[in-house]
């Protein structure tokens, strides 16, 4: 191929399951990357809509965290889209070449995806596949690339229930299954692609089908995650989307001001408890890190609470997901008790005389174990 519209070939980038990526030159000598559809996919009117959408996508995020969009024409035989060219190479190429990154550039890494979603959520879009082949890795900070599945969360008009899109090892539970997606999956692929840039697999290797079930059913793999990151990731990687942290809640604990004071805590004793067991034999507990204590998260079916560097906030599920949220400065205290699959905490507030209870029932004995041992580590972080 030697011309896509006006702009010419210089040489091809890369090649996937929706067509080839090719490094161009427009008339005025600037470079771009256009992306032409394959021939045999294009005559599908179904995925010319979802073109249309990922050429939507790309204008709506803006280049801030993504490729600039300059032309497009998804009536061409067949459509391609041009964007702003990006040097630099995809995570997954420099993860292959220089190794695993260290916690320090898992922390950047993770802020700067999180930042990049909150953009694509706030557009009233979910990505969808964000994997590290469609990161790239460019001199001012990562770009998510990408947006061919792409969707509107206001609109299903182009999904059809029971197909899941996106890549296998990186998709959350509800994808796999063919239920309805939300920014939560993004959350959830995110952890996926810090496990991978940490030098591991969250599901391991195998098919498809085999990376879908575990995604679903098994525990995700964090032996290569740094210990102080184990917390961050594990919170992105759990099975339940309402239990993932926000992109807000990640940068806050990816970010957040460790040297910020936070009010003294009062502290109910607890009785004492173990982690649950991590395979056959005696229980062992791992040794919890301080990428443990950024994050705590705990829900029933009528109450959550989270705990992060901003504050706390007691979010009420039933109703429509009304919240209320207590910055650090506002806290004088806090107060909490575990006791018969029950915790409460209590908010003694600096202007207020009146406290604020918050009681949560674990839905069985490894939560509960789960909250025992992270709330008293959290609040000590924060609270001391």
């Amino acid at each position: 191929m030697e011309r896509v519209g006006l702009y010419t070939v210089v040489r091809e980038l890369g090649a996937g399951g929706m067509g080839t990526v090719y490094l161009a030159r427009s008339r005025g000598g600037r470079l771009l990357a256009v992306k032409v559809a394959r021939p045999e996919l294009a005559a599908d009117p179904a995925f010319r809509a979802r073109f249309r959408v990922e050429v939507e996508a790309a204008r709506r995020v803006g280049g801030f965290h993504t490729a600039q969009v300059v032309d497009a024409d998804p009536d061409a035989e067949p459509p391609w889209l041009a964007t702003a060219y990006v040097p630099g190479p995809t995570l997954a190429h420099l993860i292959a070449e220089e190794g695993p990154m260290a916690e320090g550039g898992l922390r950047q890494l993770g802020a700067a995806l999180a930042e990049a979603l909150e953009a694509v959520h706030g557009c009233g879009l979910v990505h969808r596949d964000l994997k590290p082949g469609n990161i790239i890795m460019a001199p001012d900070g990562p770009r998510v690339l990408d947006f061919g599945v792409a969707r509107a969360v206001e609109s299903t008009r182009l999904t059809m229930t029971g197909h899941a899109f996106g890549t296998p090892g990186y998709l959350a539970p509800e994808q796999a299954e063919g239920r309805e997606v939300t920014g939560a999956a993004d959350v959830f692929a995110l952890g996926a692609v810090l496990v991978a840039a940490a030098g591991g697999s969250a599901f391991g290797e195998g098919t498809p089908m085999m990376l879908m079930y575990r995604s679903v059913h098994v525990e995700p793999d964090l032996s290569r995650v740094p210990a102080g990151m184990s917390g961050i990731v594990r919170a992105c990687l759990e099975k339940d989307p309402a239990l993932r942290p926000t992109t807000e809640q990640l940068l806050d604990a990816l970010t957040g001001g460790l040297d910020t004071p936070h009010p003294p805590t009062l502290v109910v004793p607890s009785p004492t408890l173990v982690a649950p067991p991590t395979g056959d034999g005696p229980e062992q507990v791992r040794e919890l890190s301080s990428g443990d204590a950024g994050f705590f998260h705990a829900e029933d079916d009528e109450r959550a609470v989270i705990i992060n560097a901003h504050g706390v906030e007691i979010r009420l599920v039933r109703q429509n997901g009304i919240s209320i949220d207590f910055p650090w400065d506002e806290i004088a205290s806090i107060g909490h008790t575990l006791e018969d699959a029950t915790l409460q905490c209590t908010l003694f507030i600096a202007c207020d005389d009146v406290p604020y209870d918050c009681t949560l029932t674990a839905p069985d004995d490894v939560t509960y174990d789960r909250w025992a041992r992270y709330l008293p580590y959290v609040l000590d972080y924060y609270c001391e």
